[in-house]
C-alpha cells in the first residue's frame, strides 16, 4: 500500500481506502462488515468513510461496531463522518451551527469513537452564511472533537469563500474536498480545482472511482439483477446511464474494456490506477458488498507500472474529456 498526505496537512492516508455508501446497512450487516473492515485493515488501508446521510446513520453504527468489535487500534486508522442529511426532521438539516454540533456528538456515538480524523459538509448550504459553518466546523476542532474539515462536492468558488473567510476571522479552513471522479466525470479534480492544490494545499479523498460499477464492465451487455443499478431506491441512478449521454458513455466503457484486455489487467484496476495516477488525489475511496469484490479492488495498485504516459494518451483519446485547465501527471 502507498500512503499519501492529505494535501498540505500533516495527515497521511492509504492510497485506497474503504467507504459504506450503499453497502453497509444496505447490503453489508455486521458480520459482513467486521469481514471488510479486517480484510482491508490487513491490506493496508487506515481511512474508513462514511457519513451521517447513510442509511440514516445505521451505516455508522456498523462501522462503529465492527472497528469496536476488531478492537482496531485508534492511532492506527482514521475515520470520517459527513453532515447535512440527517437528525431531527423538526429542525434544520443542512450546515447550520446547531445541526453541525449535534451531527458530530451523534457521529462519535455510532462511531464509537472519540474524535473524528476527518468531518466533511456533505454539500453546500444555500441556506446557511458560509461563515456560520466555518466557525462551527473550527470550533469542533478546538473542542478536539474534528481534526480535519472539509468539504465534499462543493464548487471552487465556495471552498475559496471558506479559506477567505478562515483567515480573515483567525479560523481553521477546510482541508480537503470529497468530489466524485472517474474516467467519465474529472471536470471539477482535473478542472475547477486546478487552482486550490497549489493555492491551499487542499487534499482530496474522491469517491465513485467506478463510476457506480459502470467502469467494470458489468454493464456492457445490460444491468444485472444483483448490481446497484438494480437496487430499490436508486432508480434515479439507472435512469442516468440508460439515458442516451449514458449510451454514449457506455460505449466508451466498451472502448476501455479493450484497451484493458490489450494490457492484460481488468477494466476496474485500470479505473482505479487512472485515479491514483492523479498526484492532486489523497486517497480512493473503495467500496464492496463482498469479501472477492475487495480483495480484487485492492489488488489494483499492482495495475499502475501498466499505465504509462503512452498508455494514458490513448485512454484520454478514448475519452475525451479532459478539462481545458488539465494539469494531469505526465502530460
Amino acid at each position: 500500500m502507498e500512503y499519501r498526505r492529505l494535501g498540505k496537512a500533516g495527515l497521511k492516508v492509504s492510497a485506497l481506502s474503504l467507504g459504506s455508501w450503499v453497502t453497509f446497512g444496505k447490503q453489508v450487516d455486521i458480520n459482513d462488515a467486521k469481514q471488510l473492515l479486517k480484510t482491508a485493515y490487513d491490506g493496508g488501508i487506515n481511512f474508513f468513510d462514511n457519513a451521517e446521510g447513510y442509511e440514516a446513520g445505521e451505516s455508522e453504527k456498523i462501522m462503529g461496531d465492527a472497528i469496536s468489535g476488531l478492537g482496531l487500534a485508534r492511532d492506527s486508522f482514521a475515520v470520517s463522518s459527513k453532515v447535512f442529511w440527517g437528525g431531527d426532521q423538526k429542525m434544520q438539516m443542512g450546515l447550520s451551527a446547531k445541526h453541525v454540533r449535534d451531527a458530530c456528538d451523534a457521529a462519535l456515538k455510532r462511531l464509537r469513537v472519540d474524535y473524528l480524523d476527518l468531518y466533511f459538509c456533505h454539500r453546500p448550504d444555500i441556506d446557511t452564511p458560509i461563515e456560520e459553518t466555518v466557525r462551527a466546523m473550527h470550533n469542533l476542532v478546538q473542542q478536539g472533537k474534528v481534526m480535519y474539515w472539509g468539504t465534499s462536492e462543493w464548487s471552487a468558488q465556495q471552498i475559496t469563500q471558506a479559506h477567505a473567510i478562515a483567515r480573515q476571522e483567525h479560523l481553521t479552513p477546510p482541508t480537503m474536498e470529497q468530489p466524485q471522479y472517474n474516467l467519465l466525470h474529472r471536470d471539477k479534480v482535473d478542472g475547477e480545482f486546478t487552482p486550490l492544490y497549489e493555492q491551499y494545499g487542499m487534499g482530496t479523498t474522491i469517491w465513485s472511482p467506478l463510476a457506480s460499477g459502470l467502469l467494470t464492465g458489468k454493464y456492457n451487455d445490460g444491468i444485472p439483477n444483483d448490481s446497484r443499478l438494480a437496487l430499490p431506491g436508486y432508480e434515479w441512478l439507472r435512469d442516468l446511464w440508460t439515458s442516451e449521454d449514458g449510451k454514449q458513455k457506455l460505449d466508451k466503457i466498451r472502448q476501455l474494456t479493450s484497451l484493458a484486455n490489450e494490457l492484460s489487467i481488468s477494466l476496474t484496476h485500470l479505473s482505479i490506477a487512472w485515479c491514483l495516477k492523479n498526484p492532486n488525489v489523497s486517497t480512493v475511496i473503495l467500496g464492496a458488498s463482498r469479501l472477492s469484490q475487495l480483495e480484487d479492488n485492492l489488488s489494483a495498485m499492482n495495475a499502475l507500472e501498466k499505465l504509462t504516459p503512452e498508455v494514458i494518451e490513448r485512454i484520454e483519446s478514448i475519452i475525451d474529456n479532459k478539462p481545458a485547465a488539465a494539469e494531469r501527471f505526465g502530460q
